[in-house]
C-alpha cells in the first residue's frame, strides 16, 4: 500500500517516455542482431535471439542498479551528462556511421550468442544513463528498460513505419538525449532553486516543456510540393 501511495500520473509518464525513446533509439539495434542472428541456420536464429533476451534483462537489471547508486555521485553526473551530450551532438552533427556486418556461411551458435549479448550491452548503456537521470525510482528505469528490450526485439518493424512517416523522431530522439545530459550536468551544481523532479518548481516545467515540444518537433513533416 506504501507503494501505491508512491505511485504518481507522472511515473507512468516517463515510462511511456522511456519506451518511446527507447523504441526509436533501438531500430538501427534491432537490425544489427537481427543480422548477428542471420549467420546461424534459421531453425536456431529465434533461439539464438530468446537467449540473448533473457542475457539483456539480466545485464540491464544488474546495471540499471549500479547506474541507480553511482548516478547519485556528482562525479558521475559531470561524467554522464557528458557522455549523453558527446554522443547526441556527434549523431546530430555528423550523422551516424553505419558498421556493415557480413554474412558468414557458418558460425558457433554460443559465439552469435555471446556477440548479441556484448552489443546488447553497447547498445543499452545511452538509454540506461538517460533514464536513471530522469528519475530516482528503480522501478521506472527497470520497467521502462524492460519494455525497451521487448521492442529491440520484436516491435522495430512499427518504429521503422513511424520513421518513414516522420522522418524527424531520429533527430528528435539525439535532441531529447542532449536535454537530458544538459539537465544531469545541472543537477551536479546543485543550484539553489533548480530542482527537475518537483513539480512545484519552474525548472520542472521547463524541462518537461522542452521534451514534449521537442517529441512535436518529431511529429513535423514538411509539405511536399
Amino acid at each position: 500500500m506504501e507503494f501505491l501511495a508512491s505511485v504518481t500520473p507522472q511515473d507512468f509518464a516517463i515510462i511511456g517516455f522511456l519506451v518511446f525513446l527507447e523504441g526509436i533509439l533501438s531500430i538501427d539495434n534491432a537490425l544489427v542482431l537481427a543480422l548477428l542472428a542471420k549467420r546461424l541456420p534459421k531453425e536456431k536464429q529465434q533461439k539464438a535471439l530468446s537467449y540473448g533476451l533473457v542475457g539483456a534483462f539480466i545485464f540491464r537489471f544488474v546495471a540499471i542498479g549500479l547506474a541507480a547508486y553511482l548516478i547519485k555521485l556528482n562525479w558521475v553526473k559531470y561524467a554522464g551528462g557528458s557522455y549523453l551530450i558527446f554522443i547526441s551532438l556527434k549523431s546530430l552533427l555528423f550523422g551516424e556511421k553505419k558498421d556493415e556486418h557480413k554474412e558468414t556461411n557458418t558460425a558457433s551458435f554460443w559465439k552469435v550468442i555471446l556477440l548479441v549479448e556484448v552489443t546488447d550491452i553497447a547498445f543499452a548503456i545511452d538509454s540506461i544513463l538517460a533514464a536513471v537521470a530522469l528519475t530516482p525510482k528503480f522501478w521506472i528505469v527497470f520497467t521502462g528498460g524492460f519494455l525497451g528490450v521487448l521492442l529491440m526485439r520484436f516491435a522495430a518493424s512499427y518504429f521503422i513505419r513511424l520513421l518513414d512517416q516522420f522522418p524527424n523522431f531520429e533527430k528528435t530522439a539525439y535532441l531529447l538525449i542532449l536535454w537530458i545530459g544538459i539537465k544531469l550536468i545541472l543537477e551536479g551544481f546543485h543550484l539553489p532553486g533548480l530542482d527537475f523532479h518537483d513539480t512545484s518548481s519552474p525548472a520542472f516545467f521547463g524541462f518537461w516543456g522542452l521534451m514534449a515540444a521537442t517529441i512535436l518537433f518529431g511529429f513535423y513533416r514538411k509539405k511536399q510540393l
